[in-house]
């Protein structure tokens, strides 16, 4: 905050509570020249005023309140940029990655900052970091029949996954489904722990408009590639999927020469199959021709220094029961 924003909050603050101090004490004085509690000259319809002051206890709990105000205002921050004599904050402000969060957390203990996201993470820490360690002893496997792991891992994934993945972890268009067995880099307990711990940034498919020759080329192997689902080869134009054939030897070498995808190649390519009837990024005619186009490269961000190894283990082991229910 600027110096002058940080003077005219200042200003603005004291100012009110000294106005209010001012006008209690103004409100308190008897200036009818008339003594306290007899009649006074304004009378209607019958009723006459009396000259009664203000209750003490309201006027007392007025300036507690003001003197409260003040107290806290030394204490904590409020004005402008003064930090308070606790040097207390609710939080860390203005972070940008989570190095910076770090280095944030750093310098506040170095300067005997209290601050109180912090404090409470190292709190959680302490009491629940023992259960967790306990958790990560175990196998993925094992862990995902444990009922209590299976809860912790359900909030957890809810907390840091389901913003993509969805709270049913069925994801959405460009976002995996993780409850079928359908998966690009493996869906094995140990490579679903290497996925969360450090995440996954495909390698990248580039757009193929230009080396295809034109949208043309475009069309033609977008009509091969959704010929490869028995379900769907009917519903293309035969000779035009014909020529998209001849053009796909450029994909075969992610996709396999059927469209059979890494997986089925043993490649840790992360290059999905193109022979069924499951879409990352949609399998209508327009969202193939899409991807061919445009490319398509998807990022899963590292989750080991944000939750750490423990915590990954236990909504390892959550998302391997999704789609492992027996």
């Amino acid at each position: 905050m600027s110096s002058f924003w940080s003077i005219w909050i200042t200003v603005l603050t004291l100012g009110t509570l000294v106005g209010c101090v001012i006008i209690l004490r103004w409100c308190l004085k008897n200036f009818t020249g008339i003594e306290e509690g007899k009649p006074m000259d304004h009378e209607f319809d019958g009723i006459q005023e009396l000259n009664n002051p203000l209750p003490k206890w309201w006027s007392t709990f007025f300036m507690v309140t003001i003197v409260w105000g003040f107290g806290y205002l030394a204490l904590y921050p409020g004005l402008g940029n003064f930090e308070g004599l606790f040097k207390w904050r609710s939080s860390n402000q203005d972070i940008a990655s989570l190095e910076d969060s770090k280095a944030q957390i750093a310098a506040a203990k170095d300067a005997g900052m209290l601050v109180q996201y912090d404090r409470e993470v190292d709190q959680a820490d302490a009491k629940y970091g023992p259960i967790f360690a306990k958790f990560a002893k175990q196998d993925i496997a094992a862990l995902s029949k444990d009922e209590e792991a299976l809860k912790i891992g359900q909030r957890l994934f809810l907390q840091n996954c389901s913003q993509c993945h969805g709270s049913d972890a069925k994801g959405t268009t460009g976002f995996p489904n993780l409850t079928d067995k359908d998966w690009l880099y493996g869906g094995s307990p140990e490579a679903i722990e290497h996925s969360l711990l450090y995440g996954r940034k495909a390698n990248g498919m580039i757009a193929w408009e230009t080396m295809l020759g034109g949208e043309e080329g475009v069309k033609e192997v977008a009509a091969y590639v959704i010929s490869l689902n028995p379900q769907r080869a009917d519903k293309v134009d035969s000779a035009l999927a014909a020529k998209g054939e001849a053009k796909f030897a450029m994909c075969a070498a992610c996709h396999g020469p059927q469209g059979q995808g890494s997986d089925a190649l043993g490649l840790p390519l992360g290059a999905p199959n193109l022979a069924d009837n499951i879409w990352l990024y949609g399998g209508s005619e327009k969202a193939v021709q899409n991807s061919i186009r445009n490319g398509r490269a998807g990022v899963m961000p590292a989750w080991k220094d944000i939750l750490g190894q423990d915590k990954v283990r236990v909504i390892s082991a959550y998302v391997y029961s999704l789609s492992n229910k027996d």
